[in-house]
């Protein structure tokens, strides 16, 4: 909605801009501040779902699409705009809390896992998967990659721990001490290049029958933490990385997943996925609670629902979320 042919635009030159297209901004003030704050593009992701639409043929495909317009629907407001940012923001620190809850509780359950064999057991390959341990020609392997982003972080580390080890010993940190550097991308990737032969009562754990559905549900989260981590949009984005399904009857509190193409391509997939570990890691959590009363607080905005994030009606009464 910003020509390209002016590259800057001034705070009044955007308000303007939105102004043209139909936005209603009664508090400009409040407005201005936002854009200084928190910036044009930014912002313009909360602003889309208030523009206008219409059904298009497609010419390549002869279907119907929808064709979002510049101008916005009558009514759309920037005050809207501005609740649906906070709504998202308050949303991804709900997510965080969870997520930093899994990555702790996963660490643990892998180091107590593959420790059993070996103080360095994350550094043998022999101990892991061969499709992330097997030379690749005159390539580095997976493991070897993953390892020399772990030894630059154990080089670069200014915990106590790390230093003290260091310092006393020397020489690469043990795993049980290794697993507190790992960022949860570092965590995800290991995981995946466990032997089916750990993974799988990892995974059984969780009450997960495939180590699959285990690594491709971490892999999910991990997506979803680096958005909430980088302050992106949450609540109606279509995660890139989604969880694979239980097939019916394998998981019976996420057999309403099947057949449901919005709830598995937004959101709530990853929601599922976290609520699921979450039961087994922090029973006692009242993360669920505090999510269903959030919900609570989505913005009334014409055309626009909590729902495009996903999540099916009457979602907070499935046994998942009980």
């Amino acid at each position: 909605m910003v020509p390209y042919s002016k590259p800057y635009l001034t705070i009044q030159e955007q308000l303007s801009l939105l102004r043209g297209r139909g936005l209603d901004i009664s508090d400009e003030p409040r407005a201005e501040a936002a854009l200084q704050r928190i910036g044009y593009y930014r912002l313009s992701g909360y602003w889309y779902p208030l523009r206008k639409s219409i059904p298009i043929i497609d010419p390549m495909t002869g279907r119907e699409v929808i064709q979002v317009l510049d101008e916005f629907r009558p009514g759309a407001s920037f005050a809207s705009v501005l609740d649906l940012y906070v709504f998202d923001k308050k949303l991804r620190l709900l997510f965080l809390d969870a997520i930093e809850r899994i990555e702790i509780g996963l660490r643990v359950d892998v180091a107590l896992q593959m420790g059993r064999y070996d103080p360095w057991a994350h550094r043998c390959a022999d101990l892991l998967h061969p499709r992330f341990a097997r030379q690749k020609k005159d390539e580095l392997t997976d493991h070897q990659r993953w390892l020399n982003k772990l030894d630059a972080s154990e080089l670069s580390s200014k915990e106590s721990f790390a230093s003290h080890f260091k310092q006393k010993y020397g020489g690469p940190l043990p795993l049980w001490m290794a697993v507190e550097l790992w960022d949860f991308g570092r965590l995800s990737h290991f995981m995946a290049g466990m032997r089916d032969a750990d993974l799988d009562p990892l995974a059984a754990s969780y009450g997960l029958p495939r180590r699959t559905l285990l690594t491709s549900g971490v892999r999910a989260i991990n997506h979803v933490r680096n958005i909430c981590a980088h302050h992106g949009r949450l609540w109606n984005r279509p995660p890139a990385d989604q969880p694979r399904l239980p097939r019916p009857g394998e998981v019976s509190v996420l057999d309403h997943l099947i057949g449901d193409n919005l709830a598995q391509t937004r959101l709530y997939a990853v929601a599922a996925m976290i609520r699921l570990l979450m039961r087994r890691i922090n029973p006692s959590s009242s993360w669920a609670e505090r999510l269903k009363a959030h919900v609570e607080t989505f913005p009334p905005i014409p055309g626009v629902t909590f729902g495009q994030s996903g999540f099916p009606p009457g979602w907070q009464s499935l046994s998942l979320w009980r």
